[in-house]
């Protein structure tokens, strides 16, 4: 049940292959960590306010937390499409299996790039433990505690872009300055217990943006 879960989960990471675009990061300093903006399919019911996605800005704290990643490549977004369904519904999954572990958290992502190629990171957060020999490509990432915005999204996960642009706005607003690279927590499962979509206003999307 649990695998079937993370292989549904995976459908609202592979969505934004969709609407990939160029960064602008053009105002950034030399040393700030990117910024990583997805760019909006076009969509002619934006000017509805009724479909303008619900965005909710928390100034919190991180908690730590060990994640189990595979960092990996793909040369189109087909290919992206089929890594991230090995990495959640298989690859995990065996690792967790041989090392007797226990999976704390939903799938989490960070992406490097956004058009072809593409670069990403993508994992499930575990328990403390001593993890045996790890295969190529995956390690355990470690998210310390850390002051952090975090915008809760719910809506297409095509205009997460703009959850993007306000959590900037508000650092600059803030006076606050992104201290690493932003990820994603998947929290809702874009499919019901039938395999069915789910309306995606009710599915949630955490974006994490640690600051100083």
């Amino acid at each position: 049940m649990q695998q079937n879960t993370l292989i549904s989960t995976f459908v609202i990471v592979s969505i934004f292959l969709l609407s990939c675009g160029n960064n602008d990061q053009s105002n950034l300093p030399k040393d700030h960590p990117p910024i990583v903006i997805k760019k909006d399919k076009p969509n002619n019911k934006d000017n509805n306010p009724q479909n303008a996605p619900i965005i909710n800005i928390t100034d919190t704290v991180s908690v730590p937390v060990n994640v189990l990643c595979f960092k990996d490549s793909a040369l189109n977004s087909e290919r992206l499409s089929k890594k991230l369904t090995l990495i959640f519904g298989e690859k995990i999954g065996v690792l967790v299996k041989k090392n007797n572990l226990k999976i704390t958290g939903p799938p989490m992502a960070w992406y490097k790039t956004q058009k072809a190629p593409f670069f990403f990171e993508a994992g499930m957060p575990i328990e403390k433990k001593a993890v045996k020999k790890l295969p190529k490509g995956a390690f355990i990432k470690h998210i310390n505690k850390d002051s952090a915005v975090v915008a809760h999204y719910f809506g297409p996960y095509e205009e997460t872009s703009q959850a993007y642009g306000v959590l900037k706005e508000w650092l600059n607003d803030h006076h606050k300055k992104q201290t690493s690279a932003p990820y994603e927590i998947y929290i809702g499962d874009p499919l019901d217990k039938e395999g069915k979509p789910v309306d995606p206003y009710k599915v949630q999307t955490d974006i994490v943006f640690p600051h100083n």
